[in-house]
């Protein structure tokens, strides 16, 4: 990725994704979604991870829907993305 194309930091987590669905992803296969920016990529939501909750990905799954991209992350048992 170029300079001119690279993505700001703080922009590439857009918000956690609050829905039914995303709460039962996080209670039982400790997966946490966010809405994301369209152009990053999975190392680049991985290192976004780090950086604001301290925790770093076991895994990352993209999804594509439409004008929306979603990030699934997933954490080790026992961590926990606190989202306010």
């Amino acid at each position: 990725m170029s300079e001119d194309n690279k993505i700001k930091k703080g922009s590439i987590l857009i918000k956690p994704r609050i829905s039914e669905k995303a709460a039962v992803s996080a209670d039982k296969v400790n997966a946490f979604v966010f809405n994301v920016a369209r152009e990053a990529t999975k190392k680049e939501i991985a290192s976004a991870i780090k950086a604001e909750y301290k925790f770093t990905p076991l895994k990352v799954n993209i999804v594509n829907k439409g004008r929306e991209k979603k990030a699934y992350i997933y954490l080790k048992k026992g961590e926990k993305i606190e989202i306010a």
